[in-house]
């Protein structure tokens, strides 16, 4: 059934006897450009070859699981999780970018550089716009290494819900101590996300001279693998970076290939 157009009928003038309709009304006009903002969303979702990799709900990851983007230093984690992050962003959703390795503002320039960098890609009208319009759903929160413990990181988040300032959906965590004990708190955290309903991704630093399980995982971290519902790995060749799934697809052919752009650290798709 149509609505009826209430605003519309409030914004009639009687001049006459006969009825004229007013010029617009501003809040009439930050509809249409919400709507406008919507559609453009809807595209970029949709030219996005990540979409590609995401389940029934187009998710990559469900609800209440931990995912995982492992590669060597400087091959692309990084720009992977956040094009992981602009995607949930697009969708409306509130996303949470945790850095153990960077400042706020470094973390910040990576999210407008991604974002910018598939803009151009896709000839993206009102792009500055778009980018403020989904910067409300972000947040960028810092951790040294020494000082982080899922205590604190629910602690700080506790008082963000609490003053409703901020309720993520989704977490990245950029810069994780793999290295050392990591098991007790990687178990916490997916506590975490089941009572929480979270998606969290972590980047996971490989290293050339490590031979990588079936799931991708370096042996060292073998006994993690149970903790993640996917896993990414980023495999440099030549020039080329190819995207492969690890984990979280009963084979190779369920997924297209995917390439990460050097270049502009945009992922595309490529036909096998």
């Amino acid at each position: 059934m149509t609505k009826p157009d209430i605003a519309g009928a409030r914004n009639l003038q009687t001049t006459g006897g006969s009825a004229v309709k007013s010029p617009s009304r501003p809040a009439e006009i930050i509809d249409l450009r919400e709507r406008n903002f919507n559609m453009l969303k809807q595209d970029l979702i949709l030219r996005n070859p990540l979409r590609l990799l995401g389940q029934e709900d187009q998710y990559i990851l469900p609800e209440g699981s931990m995912g995982a983007v492992l590669a060597r230093a400087g091959v692309g984690k990084t720009a992977l999780m956040v094009q992981i992050a602009l995607d949930t962003l697009l969708r409306g959703k509130n996303v949470l970018h945790v850095s153990m390795d960077d400042p706020v503002d470094k973390v910040s320039l990576w999210h407008k550089e991604v974002f910018g960098n598939m803009a151009a890609q896709y000839n993206l009208p009102h792009a500055n716009q778009l980018w403020d319009s989904i910067l409300t759903k972000r947040f960028i929160m810092t951790f040294r290494v020494e000082g982080f413990s899922v205590p604190k990181l629910e602690e700080r988040l506790h008082d963000l819900t609490e003053q409703n300032i901020f309720n993520p959906q989704m977490i990245i965590i950029d810069g994780f101590p793999f290295e050392s004990a990591a098991h007790e708190p990687l178990r916490q955290l997916k506590a975490f996300a089941v009572s929480n309903r979270l998606r969290i991704w972590f980047s996971v630093r490989t290293h050339r001279h490590e031979q990588l399980g079936a799931t991708g995982m370096p042996p060292r971290l073998s006994k993690l693998d149970d903790l993640f519902g996917v896993i990414l790995q980023l495999q440099p060749d030549g020039k080329k970076v190819h995207v492969k799934v690890s984990k979280g697809f009963r084979n190779a052919d369920e997924y297209p290939e995917l390439l990460l752009d050097p270049a502009t650290m945009l992922i595309n798709q490529t036909s096998k």
